[in-house]
């Protein structure tokens, strides 16, 4: 089992120090592609997945979900949590054992969803379906001093409802003079270069596991992909997510540390728990 480098009380106690910091943004990396993202005294909690409501739910069928690293906060740890958002309804970024604990805790918490998934996400989290933000691609809502733009995400396809609304998405979060765009789970796609580059992304948090069909589910973005789209749309940073959480599915960061250096792309790695700053 791969160790967090803080976890629990102490990330929360990490976390609540750093909060009255006005001048500094503060990302930290749950795991798979969950951020915490602290800001100007609110926290907005991003595709969150901190169970193991996978490793059990697969744990006798052909395709088990062992999990490689230790999870790096129980949720009903996180408090003071402005806004949540989920990119898309597979449990790993919409998770049940995640998400209703910390909307227990964080009852006035809005939570930004991709339009198209409304009655599924009530469903899944037993909540009202009239409680949920709804975006789609090229629209934006502003939501607390942060502003979220639609970017369609294609996990494998870019899939859309009766209605034309994405059912994956991927969100560039504005605020202050900052721009983090996390894709969710997504392949290349062309148009994604020419909608991304006008935004001045600072960072990109990008999957690296790939799209192997042997594996039997939805791919996204390898270590090659991930530089070479940071690198054409002029991101500050990129960072690496969506790996060692599963044995079955998951990419040697070393990979994509070796290729964004040749690529001459500004990266930082991050440990589970471990956070980013500027």
């Amino acid at each position: 089992m791969i160790q967090v480098i803080k976890k629990d009380e102490a990330l929360i106690a990490e976390m609540d120090a750093k909060l009255p910091d006005a001048a500094h943004f503060y990302l930290w990396w749950l795991g798979q592609s969950g951020y915490l993202l602290q800001w100007n005294n609110k926290r907005i909690l991003i595709d969150p997945y901190l169970s193991d409501s996978l490793t059990k739910k697969y744990s006798t069928t052909d395709k088990p979900h062992v999990r490689m690293s230790e999870i790096v906060v129980k949720p009903e740890l996180l408090k003071n949590i402005s806004i949540i958002t989920s990119s898309h309804n597979h449990t790993d970024h919409l998770d049940a054992g995640t998400l209703i604990p910390v909307l227990n805790n964080n009852p006035a918490a809005k939570f930004l969803i991709p339009e198209a998934n409304r009655d599924f996400v009530a469903e899944r989290m037993h909540v009202d379906k009239n409680y949920f933000i709804g975006l789609n691609d090229n629209k934006s809502v502003m939501i607390d001093g942060f502003t979220f733009h639609g970017i369609p995400a294609k996990h494998n396809e870019i899939e859309r409802d009766e209605h034309g609304r994405c059912k994956f998405m991927g969100y560039v979060i504005e605020f202050g003079p900052y721009k983090i765009y996390h894709s969710g789970d997504t392949l290349w796609f062309d148009e994604m270069i020419d909608l991304l580059r006008p935004f001045n992304i600072d960072v990109s948090l990008l999957p690296i596991n790939g799209n192997d069909p042997a594996r039997r589910v939805a791919g996204n973005l390898n270590c090659v992909e991930a530089v070479a789209l940071a690198k054409a749309i002029h991101a500050k940073y990129v960072i690496p997510c969506h790996y060692d959480m599963f044995v079955f599915n998951t990419a040697d960061v070393d990979d994509f540390v070796r290729e964004a250096e040749k690529k001459h792309q500004s990266y930082r790695v991050l440990r589970g728990g471990e956070y980013f700053s500027a």
